[in-house]
């Protein structure tokens, strides 16, 4: 005998695979309250725009002017310890990601990319002075690290150039696929010391003389999120505008290794969003006089999806508390990152599949996560070499050339 599914209940609630129930258990009362204001806020003043947003390759202000009001980065009562946690920040992805990717990462080009790198990178002095800022979004960031020539073999490749005069520093070359740049207020823009050939980063201002940007069109994934190539000649700016922390590459691979949780957390609820609604569809939807969710091979698809979602939530949840106990490596994130984005790719090509030929129309969701998946996949670390960095691990033995 079964027992009717609680119509109630969201897919990923069944099988306790719900960010805001962990949140519940794992974080404090102000925590869990935090993440459940961003559900409601997402529902009511996010989900309505996003399939306009895809469509029209635009990020509507109205999405960033709902969620940063909410002080997601220092919220209410919760201890500054708590708020700063990994496991925080990658719930706060979770349920980001689980509404819409694009969304996901335009928040996190701020809260993860921009303020770790402000965090991890700058002095004392330097986080007093712009952390406050970006907690609001009254200053605004980009992480402006990859190059055209430059993605994998950016530690050793990375072109753009640094020379230092006096207490100036002179900056040129180019950045491509720097999210958020059109709408940034700083770049944080790594560049290779003439000096002594170690990569430094620098805030350089978006309207700094010598910076030219040009938004990326064509994309096929991602699509609200807007990318840019950025050209940088000659560009000035003082000794102060160099984050006093970064002097190698190990200290950029530091920060590095922390942000690719975040992509391992925006991963997951990729998928989770998936399976919502792949179930909502086949609940709804009627093939042969029956609903798609009675078939036996529409149940196998989701049985798969659910199993991916859940073995990734409990992922990622332990390489965050490895990371806030401060006891993790560079090899754990490596292989969360790689290991989750592709079982995010197999869980949104899934979806895709149970709903169909409709399975490309915005309207029904599946489409967006389908071609986002690509995306999550490849930045902030690919598939190959995070795959080469836990092997590193494994044997003790470097495989890059």
């Amino acid at each position: 005998m079964t027992t009717p599914r609680d119509p109630a209940l969201a897919p990923s609630e069944v099988f306790g695979i719900d960010a805001l129930r962990i949140a519940e258990t794992m974080l404090s009362p102000a925590g869990a309250a935090a993440l459940a204001e961003l559900q409601r806020t997402l529902d009511s003043a996010v989900r309505p725009l996003v399939n306009e947003a895809w469509e029209t390759a635009t990020m509507p202000p109205g999405i960033i002017g709902a969620l940063a009001p909410l002080g997601l980065m220092a919220p209410d009562g919760m201890r500054p310890e708590e708020a700063d946690s990994t496991l925080f920040s990658g719930l706060r992805n979770f349920v980001l990601a689980r509404t819409d990717v694009s969304v996901a990462t335009v928040y996190n080009a701020q809260s993860g990319l921009f303020r770790s790198t402000v965090r991890l990178g700058g002095s004392d002095e330097q986080i007093a002075r712009w952390d406050p800022a970006i907690r609001d979004f009254s200053f605004t960031g980009a992480f402006a690290l990859t190059e055209p020539e430059h993605g994998s073999d950016i530690a050793g490749g990375l072109a753009t150039t640094a020379t230092r005069t006096g207490d100036e520093w002179r900056i040129s070359g180019r950045k491509r696929w720097i999210g958020g740049a059109g709408a940034a207020d700083a770049l944080a823009v790594f560049a290779r010391s003439a000096e002594d050939g170690e990569v430094k980063c620098f805030m350089v201002p978006r309207d700094a003389a010598g910076v030219s940007l040009e938004t990326i069109t064509g994309k096929v994934s991602l699509r609200p999120m807007q990318n840019a190539e950025i050209t940088l000649s000659d560009v000035r700016v003082p000794e102060s505008a160099r984050l006093q922390r970064i002097d190698s590459w190990r200290d950029v691979a530091r920060i590095m290794g922390r942000l690719r949780s975040d992509v391992a957390w925006i991963a997951a609820g990729l998928q989770s969003g998936a399976l919502d609604a792949a179930v909502r569809y086949v609940r709804e939807r009627e093939q042969f006089g029956r609903p798609l969710a009675g078939f036996q091979l529409i149940q196998e698809k989701l049985a798969r999806m659910a199993g991916n979602v859940t073995a990734s939530l409990a992922f990622v949840t332990r390489l965050s508390q490895l990371q806030d106990a401060g006891t993790f490596t560079d090899e754990n994130s490596s292989l969360a990152k790689m290991w989750v984005a592709l079982r995010a790719r197999e869980t949104a090509a899934l979806g895709r599949e149970i709903v169909g030929g409709n399975g490309i129309l915005l309207e029904h969701d599946v489409a967006r996560f389908f071609a986002d998946a690509e995306a999550v996949y490849s930045y902030e670390g690919t598939h190959e070499v995070t795959s080469l960095i836990v092997g590193r691990g494994l044997t003790g033995v470097s495989a890059f050339t």
